[in-house]
């Protein structure tokens, strides 16, 4: 399901009757403007929703990603802070990598899927972590109220990579750290398959979409905006070189991801792996976190002024707007 993420909430594709918009992204999302009564203009980013999927079941479990699921653990273990305060994982899912976050005080859990974060609290029930379900175009967290942001496996489903790292640092505080995956674009398949004449070159900075809101990059582009963000890289990590179907059938995930393991940092410079892992830190003077941080911020009217109203939710102090919160997920969409 896809839908369109807007600075006041969530339209449908056609949008609203009666506006005007214009393309003002053409090519990968199709992110669009449109003017509104008064002049108003708001932006949509198409999103992707994967609702009441068995994206665990159907992905995950029995698939044969045992050799890439250890080897993004590898990486993670060596490139996420071991503890800390404040952590949250931007399209977790369904929480497939939060017992690696134990050593950090407050795990946050976002995703646009309500339903594959109550597949998380399920899972993570003996220490559940916060869920907030949420765009990641419009992440419902206070300026610099993070000291940790991860995004595996999400990136590749956006339209605006700008805008979510632009985001991503904004809920970071200076000195931060993002761990970041991305699909990359020219691999080393890929770049064999063009050499033969098989593919168009991988070799180009656009975004490349191979299926709808699914897009593969090139490192120097997702480098580029990240400093363009307010990121400096300082680990860059090939995970997963070895996804290949004959590898993964004859020999075991756990040798594989180990081999993996030991070739990251040494391969990195070289690309060859279909995903690449970043550690960034968030550019400025880093210092203790005060106190007392506010965790949100509303997301139609970026006020950090959320007030519970009773046990069924939050409601903005400046706008009004309520935010529910439903078995146990903080409903921000």
């Amino acid at each position: 399901m896809c839908v369109y993420c807007t600075p006041g909430g969530i339209g449908l594709s056609t949008g609203p009757p009666g506006v005007s918009r214009e393309t003002i992204a053409a090519g990968p999302g199709n992110v669009s403007r449109e003017t509104l009564g008064g002049g108003a203009v708001a932006e949509y980013r198409p999103v992707l929703d994967y609702g009441a999927s068995t994206y665990e079941r159907d992905f995950w479990l029995g698939q044969g990603r045992d050799y890439e699921d250890r080897a993004e653990r590898w990486a993670l273990r060596r490139l996420l802070p071991p503890s800390g305060g404040r952590l949250v994982d931007v399209g977790a899912g369904y929480g497939r990598l939060a017992d690696l976050y134990t050593g950090h005080a407050q795990v946050i859990l976002l995703d646009y899927s309500a339903d594959l974060l109550r597949d998380a609290r399920q899972r993570l029930a003996a220490r559940p972590p916060l869920t907030v379900a949420a765009s990641y175009y419009e992440i419902p967290l206070a300026d610099g109220a993070c000291d940790t942001a991860v995004m595996v496996r999400a990136l590749h489903h956006a339209a605006d990579v700008p805008a979510v790292l632009r985001e991503l640092r904004r809920i970071l505080r200076p000195g931060g750290t993002l761990v970041l995956e991305h699909a990359n674009k020219c691999h080393l398949k890929a770049v064999l398959s063009y050499r033969l004449g098989r593919a168009p070159t991988p070799f180009t900075l656009e975004p490349k979409e191979f299926a709808y809101l699914n897009f593969d990059f090139h490192p120097e582009y997702i480098r580029r905006h990240l400093a363009l963000a307010g990121f400096a890289v300082e680990e860059e990590r090939a995970v997963s070189t070895f996804r290949l179907p004959l590898l993964k059938r004859v020999v075991p995930a756990r040798l594989l991801a180990a081999l993996d393991g030991v070739l990251q940092r040494p391969l990195a410079r070289f690309h060859p792996s279909p995903s690449v892992f970043l550690r960034c830190r968030a550019v400025g003077d880093a210092g203790t976190p005060p106190p007392g941080r506010p965790l949100f911020r509303c997301p139609r009217c970026h006020a950090p002024d959320l007030r519970p109203e009773g046990p069924g939710g939050l409601v903005c102090g400046q706008c009004g707007a309520a935010w529910p919160i439903i078995e146990g997920i903080h409903l921000f969409r």
